[in-house]
């Protein structure tokens, strides 16, 4: 019976998780071919930045919430305890930015219309957080039927929203369009929000108790969410600097600014945007594999049963899609994206993306059994590893290819790592 539940759970979120990622990939080959070449390359200069700040304003809150709610801790007082946290620490970060995004924009980034796209992605993160707050409670109480219609219908409002504003916008300026496209984020975030109110218990006491911080509830959020957020946090730091040193050495050595701005656009989001796209199946997997894991906290069988059935499932995925990618890519490229830029990156990473495809489950099983200081060494050990080529390559005058080579090394490095552990804590 948990079993076929387990199966039920994430069939529910890989189905509509496929019906979702069919929708985002609506919108995303509708705003790559309506945008030209300049707005996507603005669009992915700022996403470092704007997935770390998303890291860092949620905290890893909502998967603390997901497992302590899975281990039956109060859900009303870990909510309530957990909002706070989140409110604060996103209002301080609306304000750094805002004081800070000249700089980021002029001298890291050396692209000075990025910096009202960074006070864009900064007002967004209240919303986003909330709302990932709320998904975590879902998953702790292993109810995916709200988190399955929530997405597909903020995907639905999300694409209605792009097709009506994003060409008037786009009449007005690239800076309207894409800011428009950050923005959109507020409008689907709070429709996300609304949908997920009608699930919630129709009958339940909210006590005085329920609404008081509480030390002690605080100390067990943050003993799950910092050791889970350290490594997420390090691995987007290391994705921030990223495109400041690739900017920064292309340039040193004579390639031209808007050069690097395109290429690193193109790689960003036409090569890794067509290899990523199938790993829905794998965020479907892990979102319901956290509170599973920690569910059988005390059956090493279990445990060890669904870490190998997630595995595998991963490698069978990422075997299938990155051949099928690596074979088609031109047409692939063309028929998505209307375009044949960065194909030649494809040929590259695409036979590496087999390994990229466990890192997910690999990295969640190891959280899930209590081993967070693990992912966090790998992660650490991954970025330094990977900033520490970009550099080297980058004076090696090959251009993007520094960046690509640099990820191909990452990823074969935190995979190996992560089994390493898996296999000393798990599977011995």
């Amino acid at each position: 019976m948990k079993n076929k539940k387990f199966l039920t759970s994430t069939l529910i979120l890989i189905f509509g998780g496929m019906f979702t990622k069919l929708l985002g990939f609506i919108i995303k080959v509708y705003y790559t071919r309506i945008l030209n070449d300049d707005a996507i390359s603005l669009y992915m200069l700022v996403m470092p930045t704007y997935s770390l700040l998303i890291t860092t304003a949620s905290l890893a809150l909502p998967i603390a919430i997901s497992k302590l709610v899975a281990e039956g801790k109060k859900a009303l007082k870990l909510a309530f305890n957990t909002g706070i946290i989140i409110l604060l620490l996103n209002l301080f970060i609306i304000l750094t930015i805002i004081f800070s995004s000249s700089f980021i924009a002029n001298d890291l980034l050396n692209e000075p219309r990025c910096k009202y796209l960074l006070i864009a992605c900064s007002l967004t993160l209240p919303f986003i957080s909330i709302s990932s707050l709320i998904k975590g409670y879902f998953f702790g109480k292993q109810k995916v039927h709200p988190y399955a219609i929530s997405n597909v219908l903020e995907q639905v409002i999300r694409l209605s929203i792009i097709y009506l504003v994003l060409p008037i916008l786009l009449k007005k300026s690239i800076m309207h369009a894409v800011l428009g496209l950050i923005l959109l984020s507020i409008i689907s975030e709070i429709s996300s929000i609304i949908i997920f109110m009608f699930f919630m218990p129709k009958k339940f006491t909210i006590t005085k108790d329920d609404l008081s911080v509480d030390k002690v509830y605080i100390k067990d959020i943050l003993s799950v969410s910092l050791p889970t957020v350290s490594s997420k946090i390090i691995g987007n730091i290391g994705f921030f600097f990223e495109p400041v040193i690739l900017t920064n050495l292309l340039i040193f050595c004579g390639y031209s600014s808007k050069y690097v701005i395109l290429e690193y656009g193109a790689y960003n989001a036409y090569s890794l945007g067509l290899l990523t796209m199938p790993s829905f199946f794998i965020n479907a997997l892990c979102q319901i594999l956290v509170p599973e894991i920690s569910k059988f906290k005390n059956n090493k069988n279990m445990i060890k049963r669904r870490i190998i059935q997630s595995i595998t499932f991963s490698f069978i995925l990422g075997l299938i899609s990155s051949s099928l990618i690596f074979i088609f890519r031109n047409k692939l490229l063309l028929l998505v994206y209307n375009t044949t830029s960065g194909a030649n990156y494809i040929k590259m990473l695409a036979p590496i993306f087999v390994l990229f495809y466990l890192e997910a489950p690999l990295s969640s099983s190891l959280q899930a059994i209590g081993k967070s200081s693990k992912t966090f060494k790998i992660t650490t050990l991954g970025v330094v590893i990977k900033l520490s080529i970009l550099s080297i390559l980058c004076l090696c005058h090959i251009g993007i290819y520094s960046l690509v080579i640099a990820e191909i090394v990452n990823i074969i490095v935190v995979v190996c790592l992560n089994v390493k552990y898996i296999k000393k804590y798990v599977l011995t």
